[in-house]
């Protein structure tokens, strides 16, 4: 019993740890190219409501605080992410109406229960989307540009580490599967960045 509480206490920590600058490889390629080559907007766009509608529910429901708590931390890493993008590829004014979009919605979500265990249902299916739009940004261009491998190899570790913590405390089914869908998605955007960096045409190079 003691060896599982260390298992998960690990497994909370490394999650969290990770999770702070889960996004500040992909945060300084950008700064350094100030080129959105091979990023995908509706792909940032489409994670950020699963991860606000994601971390929502877990408050709604008054899950344990570790396993959510860096939810919040990759919101902010993510706003800023996408600010870097609308400021790069030349939409910054853009930036006002995302605000207000995201915060009406985000208050919308808890106005009635049916409302966000709805959201929750769709969570799943638009965390895939993000992954997929950024898939078919890569296919279409066929060059990984300055998106990071290594901030997807840091959310692969990450979903990995939550199927764990999952199970091991709320054995939710609907936050199992999401994050089981979530891992394998992560790794194929991982592996296709990595393709693509070896046989496609990449101006920056990571270390």
């Amino acid at each position: 019993m003691m060896q599982s509480d260390t298992l998960l206490h690990v497994a909370n920590v490394s999650t969290l740890l990770v999770c702070m600058v889960l996004k500040f490889p992909q945060i300084f390629v950008l700064l350094r190219a100030k080129s959105t080559t091979g990023l995908s907007i509706k792909s940032l766009v489409l994670e950020l409501i699963g991860y606000v509608v994601f971390v929502t529910y877990q408050t709604y429901y008054d899950y344990p605080p570790p396993t959510y708590l860096e939810y919040p931390i990759l919101i902010a890493q993510d706003v800023v992410l996408l600010l870097l993008i609308l400021l790069y590829g030349g939409r910054l004014q853009d930036s006002l109406l995302y605000s207000v979009v995201f915060v009406v919605g985000w208050r919308l979500l808890t106005v009635e229960k049916w409302i966000i265990d709805f959201a929750m249902n769709l969570c799943t299916f638009i965390s895939a989307a993000s992954k997929f739009a950024q898939l078919q940004c890569l296919w279409r261009s066929k060059d990984a540009g300055q998106v990071s491998a290594l901030t997807w190899a840091l959310a692969t570790y990450t979903c990995t580490t939550r199927i764990y913590t999952t199970v091991a405390t709320t054995g939710d089914m609907q936050v199992l599967v999401r994050f089981i869908a979530m891992t394998l998605l992560n790794l194929w955007v991982l592996l296709s960045v990595l393709y693509y960096r070896r046989h496609g045409c990449s101006p920056i190079k990571e270390d």
